[in-house]
């Protein structure tokens, strides 16, 4: 999700690791009571009167947030209606033979637990769609181990050195998280897994599979921090080789922080230079890995990026400071977010208000904007890797800004990296005009016909058959 770099005023979304998901899903209201000496929050479906607090009515939604040395039995009184189970942090390691009895389950958190395997007894829920296991120091996933209606799979921060050949099984799988794992390389079954997003970085993958890139439906892959990312990107954050001023942090004067994410802290900030002040925003990273990857090859992917009229440029490096960080150009404050994450059922689809709409002018100038940044990124070999509309930021005036370069990936001549982007930016074109007034005129009723004749040779199935994003530029304009 985009940390945009924002004026005061200006809304900002806050980027949060997939395992929030929980708390991005969790709006109904709670009640509490004892398990097995653990506080657990039971999310319901319907607002209890505060009468009714002890009440056996139905939970869909629950959280233990204390420690457990066992899984309580407790939990399988809801076994009828739990769908949404939320264990992260408990310190939890292994769970029961008969799990498979929450058989309405869909969403399971493991997160910051201390699981050394995958449970296999995740495979005997038949609904279950949604698990994450991050920063458990998992080494193994066994076979037959993976719940069969599986879509989304976090392993993120692990030790995990392969993956299970019955992954083959999970033909739903849309978003797997392997991130900071010590995998070199990935079973060629996963190739039965046809509508595959991955995140692949911080792993010791030193050639990625011929069959990864002829998955019809694959339009987000993060690789960066691998021995198979450009070999340009050891030195990119060397201040000699970066291109960038180096700033020193006692410049800056921080006024307020924006926002922190997965990957760093960004502040509103004044920087002093050669007796001129600029506001400016300075994002200083953290040293942990996220879902996405690496911060540092984040850092490294935005100086590759350089300065674009359609990306939040990099002005300066921080030249001083216990961690890295960059000064970035402060975006003024009626900038507006143009989607919101995904969400469960959506998955790998953003989001939208339902107050969002735009004209035609509109979409068309930011659809061209985004392809105009991404012809850039791809002309220095960076793959975006989350081109999502929560992630660009657009104006009144129909300019448009792609940021957040957390998913970012370098790559050398020879890769396929465009023809993957254009899928998603394809997806792009799809919820731009579902945001579009209708009621169109003769004109706008051209620009229709040319944008689903556009959009269909961007989603071709063979990628070398879509069109650059120099072409889809070039025929943007021509529509303007």
């Amino acid at each position: 999700m985009l940390l945009p770099y924002l004026d005061e005023q200006s809304p900002m979304a806050t980027r949060q690791a997939d395992e929030a998901m929980s708390d991005h899903l969790d709006k109904e209201p709670t009640r509490r009571l004892m398990v097995s000496s653990a506080t657990c929050t039971f999310h319901t479906e319907r607002p209890s009167h505060p009468a009714l607090v002890e009440s056996p009515a139905p939970v869909a939604k629950l959280k233990i947030t204390k420690p457990l040395r066992h899984f309580p039995a407790e939990i399988y009184t809801h076994a009828e209606s739990l769908e949404h189970l939320d264990l992260s942090g408990t310190g939890l390691s292994v769970l029961p033979e008969d799990f498979g009895r929450l058989r309405k389950l869909k969403v399971a958190f493991f997160s910051d637990c201390n699981f050394s395997v995958f449970p296999r007894q995740l495979a005997s829920c038949p609904d279950l769609e949604m698990v994450a296991f991050r920063g458990n120091g998992m080494r193994e996933v066994p076979e037959a181990s993976l719940p069969p209606r599986l879509r989304w799979l976090i392993l993120t921060n692990n030790l995990i050195g392969a993956l299970p050949r019955s992954i083959r099984t999970c033909v739903r799988l849309q978003k797997c998280m392997l991130s900071g794992n010590q995998l070199c390389d990935l079973p060629e079954e996963m190739a039965s897994c046809r509508k595959l997003g991955l995140r692949l970085a911080a792993n010791r993958i030193e050639q990625l599979p011929g069959w990864l890139f002829g998955l019809p439906e694959l339009a987000f892959l993060s690789f960066a921090g691998n021995p198979c990312a450009s070999s340009a990107s050891a030195s990119e954050c060397d201040g000699s080789s970066s291109g960038l001023v180096n700033v020193s942090f006692d410049d800056l004067r921080v006024q307020e922080v924006h926002g922190e994410g997965a990957s760093g802290v960004i502040s509103k900030a004044v920087w002093h230079r050669g007796g001129h002040a600029q506001q400016v925003a300075i994002k200083l990273f953290k040293g942990t890995v996220t879902s996405d990857g690496a911060p540092m090859d984040e850092m490294r992917a935005c100086i590759r990026a350089g300065s674009h009229a359609n990306l939040i440029d990099p002005l300066g490096e921080i030249c001083d400071h216990s961690n890295k960080g960059l000064v970035m150009q402060l975006i003024p404050a009626h900038y507006t977010t143009l989607g919101l994450p995904p969400s469960l059922e959506s998955c790998t689809r953003d989001c939208f208000s339902q107050t969002s709409r735009l004209t035609t002018a509109q979409g068309l100038r930011i659809l061209q904007s985004v392809a105009s940044a991404a012809e850039h990124l791809h002309q220095r070999r960076v793959a975006h890797g989350d081109m999502y509309a929560h992630n660009i930021l657009f104006d009144e005036q129909e300019h448009a800004l792609l940021g957040d370069f957390g998913a970012a990936s370098m790559y050398g001549d020879g890769h396929k990296m465009e023809q993957l982007e254009v899928l998603a930016f394809a997806h792009l074109m799809e919820d731009v005009w579902r945001l579009i007034k209708a009621n169109f005129d003769e004109g706008e009723m051209r620009i229709a016909m040319l944008l689903a004749a556009l959009h269909r040779r961007c989603s071709l199935p063979v990628g070398s058959e879509r069109p650059t994003f120099a072409e889809l530029s070039r025929s943007l304009s021509e529509m303007k």
